[in-house]
């Protein structure tokens, strides 16, 4: 390994902070989309003076938020160049692989009965369920009649998974994991694929008492090639995930995870981190934006989400080291003003700061989430996984 230019990386995915439609979008049902605009043109107020002088405004033009003239880094749009909008699909871009086969979503019509029916013969359980809901919802509706009658309640949700809940007690931890691991193998098939299985415990045995647990376990799939993450840990440097990066990769190529409560919980991890010393990067994946305001269609929880993640980045700004290098962006869009509940197909911002840049402003829109990857890679001249895709900016970041 060549001289490195920053001894850490830290890459903030903000989770579905769109920034306007793909050029595709329409084929997706999304056209017109613009997650970040669109919430600025529905709050009145919007205070996010940390993400302003690093130049989201000079990115993307906001109703309340000017555009500095002289912002603290780069920044750019990204277009993601695999094929769909899911979670997995635009980090493991991100990594360099380049994703033809989209994930399955069931969100609109819940799992086909051919699948549904296979899943009741190899488990020998009767399936009810079977539509989109929140894991709080399903159980106050569904979880009595599981308990006494031993169905198994199925569902999913605006993400590629199939989710299973079982009662501890009376449906047990073991049967819950076994029926999951016969519902991942039957998902493997392309047209039943789906990102993850998740078995759902909980506890409690009427309505307004059910309480999940902590024994949730993902079946994820594993990447489906090395990406560089890999890479980076097969060179001996430090690979720290922080929220869901974890399960989205299934712990490949990571040196160190950390499970995130909450958005902001993660910013508190990834400050803490900061303050450590590592060689190599620090990936997080920041799901709340995602998970409780885009697929709840909540535009102004969106924006205080956005306002609370502009406060810990007011924290985490003054502790970056001369050589350390921040990347903040996204994995998708998820506009709270759109139709449905489902992620939606837009250009995400890159946005790159170090407290040693000399320059700033906005560099060419890149085809492909891969330049995150790419870039870290030649950094700490590790080269690229066989199949990869993705175009170091390193020398435009100076």
């Amino acid at each position: 390994m060549g001289k490195r230019k920053y001894n850490r990386i830290f890459i903030i995915v903000i989770d579905s902070l769109g920034v306007g439609a793909l050029n595709d979008a329409s084929a997706y049902g999304d056209a017109g989309t613009d997650t970040l605009g669109h919430i600025s043109q529905n709050v009145k107020e919007f205070h996010i003076p940390n993400l302003q002088k690093l130049g989201i405004a000079n990115l993307h033009p906001l109703k309340q938020v000017p555009a500095v003239e002289q912002p603290m880094g780069y920044f750019m749009k990204m277009e993601e160049a695999s094929t769909g909008k899911d979670t997995m699909t635009g980090h493991w871009e991100m990594m360099g692989l380049h994703i033809t086969k989209p994930f399955q979503t069931f969100t609109e019509t819940g799992f086909p009965p051919e699948l549904i029916e296979e899943l009741s013969k190899r488990t020998g359980r009767a399936i009810i369920g079977n539509k989109s809901a929140s894991g709080t919802e399903i159980l106050e509706e569904l979880a009595e009649e599981e308990i006494a009658t031993g169905n198994m309640i199925v569902y999913t949700s605006a993400d590629s998974v199939l989710q299973i809940c079982g009662n501890e007690e009376t449906f047990g931890l073991e049967e819950l994991y076994r029926c999951c691991e016969i519902a991942r193998e039957l998902t493997m098939k392309d047209e039943w694929k789906v990102g993850r299985v998740i078995a759902r415990p909980y506890v409690g045995r009427k309505k307004g008492e059910f309480k999940r647990t902590s024994n949730r376990h993902d079946y994820a799939l594993k990447p489906y090639g090395r990406t560089v993450l890999n890479a980076l840990k097969d060179a001996g440097l430090d690979v720290i995930s922080v929220g869901k990066i974890f399960d989205i990769f299934d712990g490949e190529g990571l040196t160190e995870s950390n499970k995130s409560k909450s958005s902001v919980h993660g910013m508190e991890q990834t400050i803490e981190i900061a303050k450590r010393e590592f060689e190599g990067l620090c990936f997080v994946n920041l799901v709340d934006f995602d998970a409780l305001w885009g697929h709840r269609r909540d535009v102004q929880g969106y924006a205080r989400e956005l306002e609370k993640f502009d406060e810990k980045l007011g924290e985490l700004l003054p502790m970056l080291r001369e050589d350390d290098l921040l990347i903040l962006t996204a994995d998708h869009g998820n506009d709270p003003t759109h139709t449905g509940t489902d992620h939606t197909r837009e250009k995400v911002p890159f946005l790159a700061y170090s407290p040693s840049m000399e320059g700033s402003g906005k560099l060419e829109n890149s085809h492909a989430f891969a330049v995150v990857g790419a870039t870290a890679a030649e950094n700490f001249g590790v080269p690229m996984p066989e199949g990869t895709i993705g175009t170091s900016i390193l020398g435009k970041l100076i």
